[in-house]
């Protein structure tokens, strides 16, 4: 697997060490552990936590510099993207947010066992991180990860993005049909897309896609909305 994974960085001209390789492998096996207990992925094979989850999260890092930058993962899940992006760009301030208590549990424990300094664990939903002011727009970027369409996430998350920041949402091959319905709400929101990237995962048939969307006005104070309007209405 230390192959594998040093192989797919290789791919995607990511320099990686062997620190940072065990410290991979050492989330994997918490992973697996953990998803015992509470569920937290689909995916348990060994190749393809690392080809799916670790390297799909670090494609971004092709294209951004998270050190010494603050970031915001919005719906986190089992840590992704942000543990990966963490884990290779060490001096990076990451804030991971989700709505269930079990999985930031479990997310402290991977910092812990995987001595990661510097990260702030929130349990909450987006919709009232990102009406707080210790929250909202505070961040040089956020990241979201198979969490909504992007007409949805976008008002999850670029509330939490500081004016001059981005959103970067990992996204599959839907992307498209999902662009025409979210360019109101990014500019209602005050952002903007910038480009478009299209990443194929090393070592599979896979493509996914990055939208860089920049935060060029404030957002307005209304947003985000109460929970469970922002997905049974999205702006249009």
């Amino acid at each position: 697997m230390k192959n594998l994974l040093k192989n797919a960085c290789n791919e995607l001209n990511i320099n990686i060490d062997n620190s940072q390789i065990d410290s991979f492998l050492k989330y994997k096996d918490l992973l697996l552990e953990w998803n015992e207990k509470i569920n937290l992925t689909a995916i348990t094979d060994d190749r393809e936590i690392i080809l799916k989850h670790f390297i799909d999260c670090l494609t971004v890092c092709k294209f951004v510099d998270f050190n010494n930058k603050t970031f915001i993962d919005v719906g986190t899940g089992a840590g992704f993207p942000a543990l990966p992006i963490k884990i290779f760009c060490e001096n990076s301030i990451p804030t991971l947010l989700d709505s269930l208590n079990k999985r930031i549990n479990f997310l402290k424990i991977v910092g812990n066992k995987l001595s990661l300094h510097n990260i702030t664990y929130v349990h909450s939903r987006a919709e009232d991180a990102g009406q707080n002011i210790n929250f909202r727009e505070k961040y040089d970027f956020c990241v979201s990860r198979a969490v909504a369409n992007l007409s949805v996430l976008a008002e999850f998350d670029l509330p939490f993005v500081k004016v001059g920041g981005y959103f970067i949402a990992l996204k599959g091959p839907l992307l498209d049909n999902e662009l025409v319905d979210a360019k109101k709400a990014i500019i209602t929101l005050g952002g903007e897309i910038e480009k478009i990237e299209t990443i194929k995962i090393p070592f599979t048939d896979i493509e996914h896609r990055l939208v860089f969307i920049k935060k060029l006005r404030q957002t307005p104070k209304q947003y985000p909305r109460k929970a469970g309007k922002i997905s049974k209405m999205p702006i249009k």
